[in-house]
């Protein structure tokens, strides 16, 4: 193949180059796929950045849109990036905290991948004058990575929100 990687190597990655993909309007973990890392000996980032979040809110049902950072370094398997789309997608009628959705997408990705460290920001746009920030974030323990994500948390957000920063 082209990429690099075989048949057999993709044998598990279905939605990718899928002409009809399907759309998940609830929570669906299920949608999530993997596929092996090349380079586990190397330590390295991974960002996904996803402007087009939305969930809903658990008491009123009103949209919350939100910018989705994930940054993760790989240890033997990685998401694969359409699976992640949609599976973000599948929040849309999905009625739960901001905290609880990064939470969520966090825990998720860990199940389905065993990260070495990894890290989930949402940036939700203001309701009510009010933006709600949550930042989670996950080290393997007993790794340095464990420390690594200690530090990421007391740290995250040493400069203060302005309008041209957001």
């Amino acid at each position: 193949m082209s990429n690099g990687r075989s048949k057999e190597e993709l044998k598990d990655i279905t939605l990718l180059g899928n002409k009809g993909t399907k759309y998940e309007y609830s929570y669906d973990p299920d949608v999530l796929e993997a596929f092996d890392n090349k380079h586990p000996d190397n330590d390295y980032f991974v960002k996904f950045n996803f402007p087009e979040f939305t969930s809903l809110c658990p008491i009123t049902g009103q949209p919350d849109f939100a910018t989705i950072h994930i940054s993760y370094v790989p240890n033997i398997k990685m998401v694969e990036s359409k699976s992640l789309k949609l599976y973000l997608f599948s929040f849309r009628n999905h009625g739960d905290f901001h905290e609880d959705c990064m939470n969520i997408i966090m825990k998720d990705l860990i199940k389905l991948m065993d990260p070495k460290y990894i890290e989930v920001w949402g940036k939700f746009t203001p309701r009510g004058g009010i933006s709600i920030d949550p930042y989670c974030n996950y080290g393997k323990k007993g790794t340095m990575w464990e420390k690594v994500a200690f530090d990421r948390l007391v740290n995250h957000d040493l400069y203060p929100e302005k309008i041209d920063n957001r």
